[in-house]
């Protein structure tokens, strides 16, 4: 975990026993995001004009082998439903699969994968596909609280800082890192971007997929 504002990571815990496997898994272990991913697709998507109310089809969608380059693809939602023309605020809130995709095709894939650079995700980890909207590229546990990190500080990307401070034994200060200030030097979100990712990803704690962990947690939203 980290502190949003400064970066500071107040706990890390990369393995099990350093002794046996010195293997970092969260800084050095790649791996698919899945629906965690979809956020920031739908941030590309407002500045593409979509609004939390615009309304998509969570409806089958065949891409054919032509499109995909290799074989065709028939994605599905987690819970096998299709339930229809829903708003993009309860589509993200249920993590719908279909509107997902529909929402990268609208916008492009290209653009999409520039997007998230904005975050701190590498591009050439995300291949410019349709998959992309289900998380089907690579990121690291660090990289994803970092890029989370963006939607609350109001669209600032800080770095996460692991050593705040160095001393010798005399207790004279060797190293100390400097705790950023948010100004808009760090600014790589809108701030209109950012307020109305928030006000998404609360919905997804009220009334969607994370509703119940929330409730069992007993935290305010």
């Amino acid at each position: 975990s980290a502190s949003a504002e400064d970066g500071a990571i107040r706990s890390l815990v990369g393995g099990f026993d350093f002794n046996r496997n010195k293997f970092n898994h969260v800084t050095q272990a790649w791996r698919q995001p899945g629906s965690s991913f979809k956020p920031f697709i739908y941030s590309a998507a407002l500045e593409k004009g979509f609004t939390p109310a615009s309304v998509i089809a969570d409806e089958p969608l065949t891409i054919s082998a032509g499109e995909t380059g290799s074989q065709a693809w028939e994605p599905k939602n987690y819970d096998g439903k299709f339930e229809g023309p829903m708003s993009l605020r309860t589509a993200l809130a249920k993590s719908k699969n279909m509107v997902s995709i529909r929402v990268l095709q609208s916008i492009g894939v290209h653009y999409a994968q520039d997007w998230i650079t904005r975050f701190g995700f590498e591009a050439d980890k995300h291949p410019p596909y349709l998959t992309m909207a289900l998380g089907a590229g690579s990121v690291t546990p660090l990289q994803m609280a970092t890029a989370y990190g963006v939607f609350a500080t109001g669209g600032y990307r800080v770095e996460p800082m692991l050593v705040s401070k160095v001393t010798d034994s005399s207790g004279r200060v060797l190293i100390e890192a400097k705790v950023p200030e948010l100004d808009e030097s760090l600014r790589t979100l809108e701030a209109r971007n950012a307020f109305v990712m928030s006000s998404l990803l609360q919905e997804v704690t009220r009334s969607g997929t994370g509703a119940k962990a929330i409730a069992e947690l007993e935290r305010q939203v």
